[in-house]
């Protein structure tokens, strides 16, 4: 069955392909030893990160459009906050990309965070890999914006691409230590509101004491709603293509990955509606303390 679903992935069936994500996220028996014959892809990742109300998915819709005008084939990974009673996703549907969802094309999938804290999906990295097998020129990955927490992407995008708006001032504060660091590029969406202008400057200004790296993080604005500075984002996308030198962030973004599957791997026993039945009939006893009833799993 895997090597089947493995042969029609890479002639391009998308039923073949959404249906081996399924397997692979519910980890179904056979899926390691799959994941462990994908072959090897350098299809660019591009991660599209921040705060919730920056815009991201407006901004990942313009996107698509650019590339598919280039004739480009491109898969969407659509990482959704997750309800912390059942794990299902809340913004499913998506309703910003519906125009892509039977374009050729086109390939989107919505997956839910199911509680995991870096806003992303626990098999992010296993889903992207099966989809790199895919014959698509780029794939995106749109995260939950979960603040600081979400520099998990970093182990997952070659370019990470953080959406800001003129309002959030005191989110970038917040943020410094964590998504800012990961920032390959960041974009001020909603440009067209007061003072973008002096938001731009203060985050350069922001950037350039505290980072020192080869390249200049590029700061881009854009009006996603009307498509504009889409073009200059598309274009560093493309520029990733060109940049095939293995460098340090590389070899980060990597052991990023081994850590985090070797973390996943040694979790997989853990069952949180279990966990939180168990906890149900304990925690009503007066001594009941955590960090002893947590000591069977430590």
């Amino acid at each position: 069955m895997w090597q089947k679903l493995l042969q029609e992935i890479i002639k391009g069936k998308e039923k073949s392909l959404a249906r081996c994500i399924s397997l692979v996220e519910n980890e179904v028996e056979g899926y390691y030893d799959f994941l462990q014959q994908l072959p090897h892809s350098s299809i660019p990742v591009i991660g599209i990160t921040g705060p919730p109300g920056a815009g991201k998915s407006t901004l990942v819709d313009a996107i698509i459009e650019a590339l598919v005008n280039d004739n480009k084939k491109v898969g969407v990974i659509c990482v959704d906050p997750s309800s912390p009673f059942n794990l299902g996703a809340l913004l499913g549907d998506r309703i910003r990309m519906s125009n892509w969802y039977n374009h050729p094309n086109v390939f989107i999938r919505s997956l839910a965070t199911r509680g995991s804290l870096g806003g992303l999906h626990p098999k992010i990295i296993e889903i992207t890999d099966v989809m790199k097998t895919a014959p698509f020129d780029f794939i995106i990955v749109e995260t939950v914006g979960v603040g600081q927490s979400e520099i998990e992407i970093a182990g997952l995008a070659d370019l990470t691409a953080v959406v800001l708006v003129p309002e959030a001032g005191d989110e970038v504060q917040t943020m410094k230590a964590g998504l800012m660091e990961i920032a390959d590029m960041f974009i001020v969406n909603k440009a067209d509101r007061p003072d973008a202008d002096i938001f731009v400057k203060n985050l350069r200004m922001m950037l350039a004491p505290a980072f020192h790296r080869q390249t200049e993080i590029k700061i881009i604005k854009t009006i996603a709603t009307s498509k504009k500075g889409v073009d200059e984002i598309v274009n560093e996308v493309y520029s990733i293509k060109i940049q095939k030198n293995f460098n340090n962030k590389r070899y980060w973004l990597l052991t990023e990955k081994a850590f985090q599957i070797i973390q996943q791997n040694r979790m997989k026993n853990i069952n949180k509606i279990q966990l939180r039945e168990e906890i149900e009939i304990v925690a009503n006893n007066k001594e009941f303390n955590l960090y002893q009833y947590l000591k069977k799993y430590l």
